[in-house]
């Protein structure tokens, strides 16, 4: 259940300080180890107990190896947001079906991305933070263009039309309401905004449940297209 957000945010953290506890760094790619305590890090403590010192530390590697491979703190948390970012357009397509309608797609997109920023509240959160984030980076820039593809997509196909470099103002109110219902209420989720409403309605009511209600409400069909 998504409703209960904060205890079981706690609650993994302290999973994953038991059972994915840092190693110091022996071989294979740098680069790699210190995303991964990077994340770690982001994870457990937030942005805000992320820098480069911690991030090393967090690897078992000298204070200098994030500095010389990320340049500075913008650096490796844009590698790291391009990485969140990957995870992220395969969440969103891994339950999409071939046989899927246009708004079967949207619906299944729409799920992934709210049940990802759940299960990764700090990733989610620094993608979303352009002011920490170098989006002139290759890697960030090209995941980041993916992950609005996909939605581009799955709008366009909804409206049975094909999307330009250029949209129309049509395709453009399109593609934003879509986002902004599903990214609007990852955020209310992540604030725990949704318990006050949820606390209102039927004993038994799940955040799920009330997402899937606003996914395939006729009202959003409607906008989409």
């Amino acid at each position: 259940m998504l409703g209960s957000v904060k205890a079981k945010r706690q609650a993994s953290r302290s999973r994953g300080r038991r059972n994915v506890r840092a190693t110091p760094y022996h071989h294979g790619s740098l680069d790699t180890a210190l995303l991964d305590a990077a994340e770690r890090i982001l994870e457990e403590k937030g942005i805000q107990g992320l820098t480069l010192r911690a991030t090393a530390r967090e690897a078992g590697v000298s204070h200098a190896a994030p500095k010389n491979h990320f340049g500075d703190l913008t650096g490796l948390l844009s590698e790291l947001a391009a990485r969140g970012y990957e995870r992220f357009c395969a969440m969103m397509v891994g339950d999409v079906r071939k046989t899927d309608t246009p708004m079967q797609r949207m619906q299944a997109i729409g799920r992934a991305y709210v049940a990802f920023a759940h299960a990764h509240p700090g990733m989610f959160m620094l993608m979303f933070r352009s002011e920490r984030l170098d989006m002139k980076r290759p890697a960030l820039r090209d995941a980041a263009h993916a992950a609005q593809r996909l939605l581009t997509d799955a709008v366009a196909a909804g409206r049975r039309e094909n999307v330009e470099h250029i949209l129309t103002l049509p395709q453009a109110a399109a593609i934003v309401a879509a986002w902004s219902l599903v990214h609007g209420f990852a955020m209310l989720l992540l604030d725990d905004r949704l318990n006050p409403i949820l606390a209102r309605t039927q004993v038994g009511t799940t955040s799920e449940m009330l997402l899937e209600t606003i996914l395939t409400s006729p009202q959003v069909g409607h906008r989409a297209r």
